[in-house]
């Protein structure tokens, strides 16, 4: 018997599921698609100073970072008197690894437990770690997912190309709401399969859009996946970067997704051991390298936008630089995608650091270094997010940064 609340089958008609923010774009098509499997889901897009004042009333404050604001934004919502506590519950999804997306559930339940102990939370994995309970994904559901990933990752790479040049303000997000639809009316109709030709349509219509041709400059983003990807996190790092007259270079989630398949057949090499689960991420890894493949071949074809780096790029990166088998946290792929990044032309490159984070810092941080004496022009800079750090110092620092690049 659990000694927590769990989420029944009952549930899924009565119970409204709440979805902590990251990447908007990626989690407007991943809810619609659980909405039409009868699920009610909302996105919080809180992003205020009570998400993080709850956040250290209900979690240590040496926890990480992106721990405290997850929790603090669920928090919030619930304390809000929006939602029945009664007829809400909470998702949060787990990676199986040894850091904070295996760990946050518990810190969660811990900080229900007293005010809210009615309302289950529901863990979103695919290694196993929670099956109890009424949140079922059949394979056709994540077929869809994955697809939603790739989708979500055309969809954000050419509005960050379109967004800092259009010449009509507004315009590039007025094509990206219109894909958002036609995409959600795809997955409820299971037409999403034909992404040659969804991918095409996609890059003609944001090809259409008037843009300018002045020079600016490039900025990656890299860093932990929820302050990287948060708006909330990182402080809306992209628009502060906007409004600086440059372009943000966002790396693709399905990097992430692969990452994560990759380092599981990395431990059996390294390791010296060969089972199911290995050859299943193998095949896993084989599908979605190769979608991630057909993207990148058709954005090159259509010739108008850079395509994203290809994984087995960043892997070949990663090689020069430091080990796959450092893989807690977002672990080699951090030093990866840096190389990639400036290897590629875009050498200014914010490397988003949450506070608790030890991994993080060790193979960002640890790694600028190498990263720079293999490529002399890059101009890397690691900006703390925690609770004590205000939004001014981290502008100001990344406005450094900038003035060092315009120089």
């Amino acid at each position: 018997m659990a000694k927590y609340p769990v989420f029944t089958d009952n549930m899924k008609s009565t119970h409204t599921i709440l979805v902590p923010d990251m990447l908007p774009i990626h989690f407007n098509l991943i809810i619609s698609i659980l909405r039409n499997c009868g699920y009610k889901m909302e996105l919080l897009r809180t992003s205020t100073q009570t998400v993080i004042d709850e956040g250290l009333k209900n979690v240590h404050n040496d926890t990480c970072y992106p721990a405290l604001l997850v929790i603090g934004q669920f928090m919030e919502a619930l304390n809000s008197g929006k939602y029945d506590p009664d007829k809400t519950a909470l998702m949060l999804t787990q990676t199986g690894g040894g850091c904070r997306a295996s760990n946050y559930i518990h810190l969660l339940r811990k900080a229900l437990k007293e005010k809210y102990p009615q309302v289950p939370v529901i863990s979103l994995n695919f290694s196993g770690l929670e099956k109890e309970g009424g949140f079922k994904l059949t394979v056709p559901v994540i077929m869809k997912l994955l697809y939603a990933v790739l989708y979500g990752d055309i969809l954000m790479l050419l509005y960050n190309q379109c967004r800092p040049y259009e010449l009509v303000p507004g315009e590039s997000e007025k094509v990206l709401n219109k894909w958002e639809k036609i995409l959600e009316e795809k997955f409820s109709k299971n037409q999403f399969f034909g992404t040659a030709k969804n991918y095409k349509m996609i890059l003609d219509d944001f090809a259409k859009i008037k843009r300018s041709k002045q020079k600016k400059i490039k900025v990656g983003i890299v860093g932990e996946i929820y302050v990287k990807y948060s708006p909330l996190a990182n402080n809306h790092l992209e628009d502060f970067l906007l409004s600086e007259g440059c372009e943000p270079v966002v790396p693709s989630l399905v990097d992430f997704v692969l990452y994560c398949a990759i380092n599981n057949v990395n431990d059996g090499k390294i390791y010296g051991f060969k089972n199911k689960t290995t050859f299943a991420f193998k095949i896993g890894y084989d599908v979605i390298y190769a979608k991630q493949k057909q993207m990148i071949n058709i954005i090159k074809k259509h010739g108008v936008f850079e395509p994203p780096h290809d994984f087995e790029h960043l892997r070949s990166e990663c090689d020069k630089y430091i080990h796959q088998g450092v893989k807690m946290g977002e672990g080699w792929l951090i030093p990866a995608e840096m190389a990639a990044l400036a290897s590629s032309g875009t050498e200014n490159i914010i490397c988003t650091q949450p506070f608790g984070c030890l991994p993080n810092h060790i193979v960002a941080k640890g790694m600028a270094r190498v990263i720079k004496q293999g490529f002399p022009n890059a101009n890397i800079v690691a900006i703390d997010y925690d609770p004590g750090a205000t939004k001014v110092n981290q502008e100001n620092r990344i406005k450094l940064m900038l003035a060092n690049a315009r120089r």
